[in-house]
């Protein structure tokens, strides 16, 4: 199973790194993931505002040349793993400035002309590994689960995309030793559940 990994936080002496490296752990001592490409969206210096213009039409970004990379990763991959911080409810801005562009008409789904299109993402796999400063129940008690409402349905499920786990672990600002018990679940998950 080929594994992209789409690490979105500007600081790697994070928890969300922290995250990230054991996401990388995990996946080395499974057998069922073959391969595995990070793509660290800050360190990549990725652009994500969008452009519209009589030069550069929305309906042609799937085909953006400049953006081919990031497609060809996204092909390739089987399970893509998406580690981030929850910032004001929601994923950083550089990350949704990446799905905004990736997730574009004629490469992530093809209108049909009905209510719903054709994901053209079907049979890849997504895990979303989140870290936030307020409680774990914060997001579900207070903002009606929109996080995951936003990343499930109105992303992943219009894309084909129909496996979709997520890790929402809160009260992240506590001191980093309370937090062995959070990164070793996401460890085993990778090295024991992930791609079987």
């Amino acid at each position: 199973m080929n594994t992209l990994v789409i690490y979105t936080h500007p600081n790697h002496q994070s928890l969300s790194y922290a995250f990230l490296q054991k996401v990388l752990e995990g996946s080395r001592e499974n057998p069922a993931i073959s391969d595995i490409q990070v793509l660290d969206l800050y360190e990549e210096k990725f652009d994500p505002v969008l452009v519209f213009n009589e030069q550069k039409r929305r309906r042609e970004m799937h085909a953006d040349p400049l953006l081919a990379k990031y497609r060809e990763q996204m092909m390739w991959a089987d399970l893509i793993v998406m580690v981030y911080p929850i910032w004001w409810g929601r994923p950083p801005a550089m990350l949704m400035g990446y799905i905004d562009k990736m997730f574009a008409a004629g490469f992530a789904y093809k209108d049909k002309g009905g209510l719903l299109p054709e994901g053209l993402l079907r049979g890849k796999s997504v895990v979303c590994i989140s870290t936030m400063k307020e409680p774990a129940l914060y997001p579900l008690l207070w903002l009606n689960n929109a996080h995951k409402i936003l990343m499930r349905k109105a992303l992943f499920s219009f894309v084909g995309i129909r496996k979709v786990k997520f890790f929402e672990f809160g009260s992240m600002e506590s001191p980093k030793g309370k937090h062995e018990a959070k990164l070793n679940r996401v460890y085993r998950y990778f090295q024991q559940t992930a791609g079987r």
